[in-house]
């Protein structure tokens, strides 16, 4: 398969002109390997037994290899990440090595590499990655204070938004029949759920119950509902006790696969009373609708399982559609958001009477309010919150954007920046 461009090759190439080591995570079938392997020297690939046992037997090697030296799916060998911290000690010099590892182990004897290990995190491909449409509106301009006109007109319609949630921006996965990736989609998760999780010393043993549950937290996506009700929304048979949902949530975070949003917390006090759950996400929207069983049919025409099962009900905002099109621009901003002390987190206060779907923070402390709006038109009422953090914050805050599934991107007289999803870019 001809490799797809993605926005951390540049980031990866500068990075390691100023680091000796760099660390790619992000979940299996992300890219990570395609990525770091065109700009590696030579390549230890850990998941296949007669390298790894090379390596274990000779770790000399990794000094006289090519540079950088590609460690890939390294969690195979946690020691090899000390060896690379050991190696970094001695010699600091920039491009040495790469590791990429899909499962973020918590082995507390492995030192977390701070001062040594630059970790970068690679997502599932943003929508200016699949080359729907040339970005007009940058974000990372946006972020940098530049005066950046918001114009653009992308003919990307609601249809199209809704293949992509579907098709995944798993580069190996998306290719195909709609049939053909919900197959490869059900295979993932089965893999994850039922060979990695156990791969990861979790004493659990019941797949199908951490796959009920994942199904009532895909529900759940873009919202802030408590643990307790997404539990409720899983049969009696299957459903957790509060201790095994902190063991699941710890192996999904572990394998990359959740991907909650923490709430912001500034500091100052112009805000107060803000609340502090996470929001949650799937890595991929496709994960979320193909364990809800939603179709781009079933979508635009809101009549999914997660609607018509009034167990999950109460986990949404509103239709399953505009849920997984906010996951979709979560995933978007996180892609374009530059990697280096940056945050993105989420706005909602203690009342609720007051939320901001993605708080972006520069390394200064400033912020970029986005709101996520599934209709074309934006009206007042759309802007509303924005306009109040504005009046909180004042010049704290650098831009405030609407994205939306439109035609136009324009700035509005209260100077909301209206941005289609489509135009937005890194």
């Amino acid at each position: 398969m001809e490799y797809q461009p993605r926005i951390l090759d540049g980031v990866i190439s500068d990075a390691l002109k100023r680091f000796p080591a760099i660390a790619l995570d992000g979940p299996k079938a992300v890219g990570k390997s395609a990525t770091a392997s065109r700009l590696a020297g030579s390549v230890f690939t850990l998941d296949n037994p007669e390298e790894l046992a090379i390596l274990r037997a000779d770790r000399g090697r990794t000094s006289s290899a090519d540079r950088p030296v590609l460690l890939d799916e390294w969690q195979y060998d946690p020691p090899i990440w000390d060896h690379v911290r050991r190696e970094v000690d001695h010699d600091r010099t920039p491009g040495r090595f790469l590791l990429t590892g899909s499962a973020n182990t918590n082995d507390a004897q492995i030192h977390t590499g701070a001062g040594r290990i630059v970790r970068l995190r690679m997502y599932p491909m943003s929508l200016a990655e699949r080359r729907l449409d040339e970005p007009s509106v940058s974000l990372g301009q946006i972020l940098a204070d530049v005066s950046v006109d918001i114009e653009g007109t992308t003919d990307v319609s609601l249809d199209s938004y809704v293949r992509e949630i579907v098709s995944s921006g798993f580069p190996a996965l998306r290719h195909g029949s709609e049939a053909t990736v919900a197959d490869e989609l059900d295979a993932y998760l089965t893999y994850a759920l039922q060979r990695e999780v156990p791969a990861l010393g979790s004493m659990f043993r019941r797949p199908q119950a951490l796959l009920a549950w994942l199904r009532a937290y895909a529900a759940a996506a873009s919202t802030t509902a408590s643990f307790e009700s997404i539990a409720a929304a899983v049969t009696k048979e299957s459903r957790p006790s509060r201790a095994t949902i902190g063991d699941f949530r710890e192996a999904l975070a572990q394998l990359w696969l959740l991907d909650e949003i923490p709430a912001w917390a500034p500091e100052g006090g112009e805000l107060n009373r803000l609340g502090n759950k996470p929001k949650h996400q799937l890595a991929d929207p496709a994960l979320a609708a193909r364990l809800l069983r939603a179709t781009p049919e079933s979508l635009l025409g809101n009549r999914t399982r997660a609607d018509t099962n009034r167990n999950y009900r109460s986990l949404k905002n509103g239709p399953l559609l505009g849920s997984l099109f906010e996951t979709l621009v979560t995933l978007c901003v996180r892609c374009y958001v530059p990697p280096f002390g940056h945050q993105v987190g989420h706005l909602r206060t203690h009342s609720g009477d007051h939320e901001v779907d993605l708080i972006v923070e520069s390394p200064d402390g400033r912020v970029v309010a986005i709101e996520i709006k599934l209709a074309s038109e934006i009206d007042d009422s759309d802007v509303r919150h924005l306009n109040w953090l504005h009046e909180k914050i004042g010049d704290e805050l650098i831009d405030k954007i609407v994205v939306t599934s439109g035609k136009f991107a324009y700035r509005r007289q209260d100077g909301v920046a209206v941005v289609p999803l489509a135009l937005l870019g890194s």
